[in-house]
């Protein structure tokens, strides 16, 4: 498993990871990729939507959405 995270700073980077969390949710579906957690995280200044991916996903979300960060588990 492995968490992929897309990162958003400043006055407006709340809004816009909730808004890339709603896009992600959308992309798992239409692509039918299954077993996916996703969330926002942050605080003040800094924001992150993430997805906890299967291995067997990892390389479908990294070409796809190309994410920042990630972190195994």
């Amino acid at each position: 498993m492995r968490r992929f995270f897309w990162d958003f700073f400043g006055p407006h980077g709340e809004g816009t990871a909730r808004h890339f969390h709603k896009h992600l949710d959308e992309f798992l579906v239409r692509e039918k990729i299954e077993g996916c957690t996703t969330g926002v995280v942050g605080n003040d200044m800094h924001f992150a939507a993430y997805c906890d991916t299967p291995d067997e996903h990892c390389d479908v979300i990294q070409r796809a959405l190309r994410p920042k960060r990630f972190e195994d588990s």
